[in-house]
């Protein structure tokens, strides 16, 4: 049984009176008679992150991946609170001066504050992080219009190639290894973009699990389907050098996940609105394909037309 199942069969039912829970499928909960947002995550050593050799990078990267379920909403953070479960170990005095350090850090670029939480003694170490904002409107999932054009901010695939190199299994030059590995511990968020999204975007959602996978959570609901142009899926030129010289495939490094880049769809009629926004905030975007009906199946294509099988669409949690 993977996420999504759990959650039908077992959750749903308990939030069926509660609309701001928006049917517990979607990255948020939206009060919106208190202009309330809400995300929580739980981050595990050894599923999240591959373990606690630098906490001060770790920390860095649970604080980013859980304020993007709300950027990609159109709203901006406000407030965290993160629980920690762990050891003498985990939670030396030497760590913890890292992670505090880091959390005044991220406070500092994001314009958050530390609001609460707990610590638990554990063998297994985690964290919680409750995200909080304030908005009197969000941007829903599964509100995707047939013929919408789909558009992602950013570059896809290099925290993938950073998590590899990390588990030893890509090996690189010096230049590249860094490059990667900060991809990976410190996505980029595109915060300065958030408000700007309700000029333009009917539904969204942040790329955590993988571009196909949370393409398919952010329509789930919905009778349509979708065709991706895979030559038109941004990936760094860093990844294009590494795809060239390990021979490896691009689907196969876009769709991984832990990209926490912005993914959404817009009518055609916004393309114009969407290339000034881009350019005025530096901020790259990238048409990459076409919302469809659900009368034809969702496919990916290469630029010959040709369709491509993919074999992972994303990450998924299995129980």
């Amino acid at each position: 049984m993977h996420e999504l199942q759990l959650i039908n069969k077992y959750f749903s039912k308990l939030s069926n009176k509660n609309k701001s829970s928006l049917n517990l499928n979607d990255d948020v909960f939206f009060d919106r008679s208190k202009n309330l947002v809400v995300s929580v995550d739980t981050y595990v050593e050894g599923i999240h992150f591959i373990d606690f050799k630098k906490p001060d990078l770790v920390i860095k990267k649970i604080i980013r991946s859980s304020i993007s379920d709300i950027i990609c909403k159109g709203v901006k953070p406000k407030y965290y609170f993160i629980s920690g479960s762990g050891n003498k170990r985990s939670f030396s005095s030497s760590n913890l001066k890292k992670i505090s350090k880091s959390l005044n850090k991220e406070q500092s670029k994001y314009s958050i504050s530390l609001c609460g939480g707990d610590t638990v003694y554990s063998s297994k170490l985690s964290f919680t992080v409750t995200s909080i904002g304030f908005s009197k409107k969000i941007i829903y999932r599964n509100n995707a219009k047939l013929n919408d054009d789909i558009y992602v901010t950013g570059n896809l695939g290099d925290s993938f190639v950073g998590l590899n190199i990390l588990k030893k299994k890509i090996y690189v030059n010096k230049s590249l290894n860094k490059y990667f590995k900060s991809k990976y511990y410190l996505p980029s968020l595109q915060l300065k973009l958030s408000n700007k999204l309700f000029s333009f975007a009917n539904t969204s959602i942040d790329i955590s699990d993988g571009l196909i996978a949370d393409l398919e959570k952010l329509i789930n609901k919905q009778k349509l389907s979708y065709k991706l142009n895979l030559d038109l899926i941004p990936i760094s030129k860093n990844l294009k050098k590494i795809l060239n010289q390990k021979k490896m495939n691009k689907i196969s490094c876009i769709s991984q996940g832990d990209d926490y880049q912005i993914l959404f769809t817009a009518n055609s009629s916004k393309s114009r609105i969407i290339n000034k926004i881009a350019k005025s905030l530096g901020v790259k975007i990238s048409k990459i394909g076409k919302i469809c009906s659900n009368l034809q199946k969702s496919q990916i294509i290469d630029k010959k037309g040709n369709k491509i099988a993919v074999k992972t669409k994303g990450y998924t949690h299995k129980f």
